[in-house]
């Protein structure tokens, strides 16, 4: 049924729920796991010049210790995880507006299932704050697995 699945990662504990989620499904179904890292430009455009928020959206954070560190980190946790579990990893980083290009990769590399995790967040702060999780359903035809975090918002 799922032959490869897709977790979008930053890191955090939302994130790694996710990822736990994404493993167990992956071995049950003997999935390769895919782990994508996504630099959002629109938010960390602000005082780089265009030079370097171009070399973000072509996946190139060489330059930024910090943000390749942060990307390594995050995608590193799912390679581990997966093989832990005997399970194959593909790492990739990517720079621009997450939810397209979650489900750009989704639709390029043949993504049976992507599991995501959220905040759980409802109502007026949700619609503040836009969400990644809900504009990759929006953004997508592969199915997408929502993980709620449960635990500090």
């Amino acid at each position: 049924m799922y032959n490869r699945i897709l977790v979008p990662t930053d890191g955090s504990k939302v994130a790694q729920t996710a990822v736990d989620n994404a493993i167990d499904l992956a071995e049950k179904y003997g999935a390769e796991v895919h782990a994508l890292y996504v630099a959002d430009t629109d938010a960390i455009a602000f005082g780089l010049g265009t030079e370097q928020v171009d070399r973000i959206d072509q996946g190139d954070f060489a330059s930024m210790t910090e943000l390749r560190e942060d990307a390594e980190n995050a995608t590193g946790y799912v390679v581990e995880q997966a093989e832990k579990n005997g399970l194959t990893a593909v790492e990739h980083h990517a720079g621009g507006k997450p939810h397209e290009k979650i489900a750009g990769y989704a639709e390029n590399n043949g993504i049976d299932l992507i599991v995501i995790g959220s905040h759980g967040r409802s109502g007026v702060r949700r619609a503040l704050l836009g969400s990644v999780t809900e504009r990759v359903l929006r953004s997508t035809h592969v199915p997408v697995l929502v993980v709620d975090y449960e635990g500090d918002h």
